[in-house]
């Protein structure tokens, strides 16, 4: 299918500003997906070719969050292969059922995300107490579920993640969000893959548009990283509670 050259300039605009956003605090499908479905009228394409164009921004914040050190890389092999294998697995399992029953369920996790993100100072305390006990198979599990959870349907992932590795391991905000892109990363890659040998990604649309998430995202963790907890924590709130009005609204529909 052919999308028009001004559409493809809104697209590529649309997904820079998607990878900043993204890359800080998750939810860049948030802006990506609806934009997408004003141009592409197949779910499966539109979800396909997110995945395509988010490919670049993985990849770039990835980098730039490893390069200020706001990865623990004694965790980064772990999490990767786990985040790649349940995204496969996601992914699979995407193309043959409707993912729209997740809705309900995705909106849950999120209020409870916004939770845990808004009460850090509170439970942080607790987290690093109890961050010695199995953290490589809380490691193994979180990265797994949400890896699937990204593959299958994928909405906010990068703010559950952010959430649950505050939550569960201790991290600082700005160091759970450099953590939560190397699940994202691996996800992104793994779903990026079987969509393309399924033929599911429109890569006249996708190309372009990931060359700008790469930029936007590259941009977006170095801000995080000089602006720092406070700083991602809102713009986490933030984009929670924006994908929480959105999957609200698409609820009610």
């Amino acid at each position: 299918m052919i999308v028009s050259t001004l559409a493809l300039a809104a697209l590529c605009a649309t997904s820079g500003a998607a990878g900043f956003v993204d890359a800080i605090a998750g939810g860049g499908g948030l802006v990506t997906v609806p934009a997408l479905m004003t141009c592409v009228p197949d779910a499966h394409l539109v979800l396909g070719t997110n995945k395509g164009q988010a490919f670049g921004g993985g990849i770039a914040s990835a980098i730039a969050f490893w390069r200020g050190k706001s990865v623990d890389r004694d965790r980064a092999g772990l999490a990767f292969s786990c985040g790649a294998i349940g995204a496969v697995l996601g992914a699979l399992v995407q193309l043959r059922i409707d993912p729209k029953p997740l809705k309900p369920i995705a909106l849950a996790l999120l209020v409870v995300a916004a939770a845990l993100v808004a009460l850090r100072p509170l439970i942080v305390k607790k987290a690093v107490a109890h961050a010695t006990s199995a953290p490589r198979l809380r490691l193994a599990v979180i990265a797994l579920s949400m890896g699937f959870y990204d593959g299958f349907f994928g909405p906010g992932v990068g703010s559950l993640l952010i959430a649950l590795f505050v939550t569960f391991h201790g991290d600082t905000m700005t160091r759970a969000s450099g953590n939560a892109k190397v699940v994202n990363l691996a996800s992104n890659l793994a779903s990026f893959v079987v969509f393309a040998i399924k033929g599911t990604i429109l890569w006249s649309v996708a190309a372009p548009m990931a060359i700008f998430n790469a930029l936007g995202a590259t941009i977006g963790a170095r801000v995080a990283i000089k602006r720092g907890d406070a700083f991602v924590r809102a713009i986490v709130l933030c984009v929670v509670g924006a994908l929480v009005v959105k999957l609200s609204v698409d609820l009610a529909r």
